[in-house]
């Protein structure tokens, strides 16, 4: 799997946007943190060579307040597909904190989204916490299964046992 090697984040999907913005507006005025996961650009059908941020993961057991998000390193998945970070700032500021950047250590890029949560209410920032351009894509991401095995597999499966 090639994600990350050439190319690097050439943006982010217009749907897992709005699912961020949406989601701190509905967290507010506590933050809202999730995890970033990206898709190989070539898979969504785009002619470049790089990564779109399509999905925005919620992780379970995230506990946040009006000035801070921890999210429960436990039940974070192990993910290739891993990009990044993406959490609110209910003050509308979009400069990361001293905190933010603690945590800035993993992933390619961390998004902080500001209220009042509209389209231009929000910053990317690399690992390092300098801005970064990111575009909105539009995009569809793939569905994905959650088994990769449907009913005829199991009918099959069991056909076989019987013999």
């Amino acid at each position: 799997m090639r994600l990350f090697r050439s190319g690097g984040i050439l943006g982010i999907a217009e749907s897992a946007l709005e699912f961020a913005l949406e989601a701190s507006k509905e967290a507010h005025p506590d933050e809202y943190m999730g995890l970033l996961r990206g898709e190989d650009a070539r898979k969504l059908g785009l002619d470049e060579d790089g990564t779109v941020l399509t999905d925005v993961l919620v992780i379970p057991g995230t506990e946040s307040n009006p000035v801070s998000a921890t999210v429960n390193t436990s039940m974070v998945p192990n993910d290739l597909r891993a990009a990044g970070s993406i959490h609110s700032h209910p003050n509308g500021v979009l400069r990361p904190s001293d905190a933010d950047l603690g945590t800035f250590g993993k992933g390619k890029v961390h998004i902080i989204v500001g209220a009042p949560y509209d389209w231009d209410d929000w910053q990317a920032f690399d690992r390092e916490g300098e801005r970064m351009d990111l575009d909105v894509i539009d995009v569809e991401p793939p569905e994905e299964a959650f088994f990769d095995f449907d009913q005829t597999d199991i009918d099959r499966e069991l056909r076989e046992d019987e013999r």
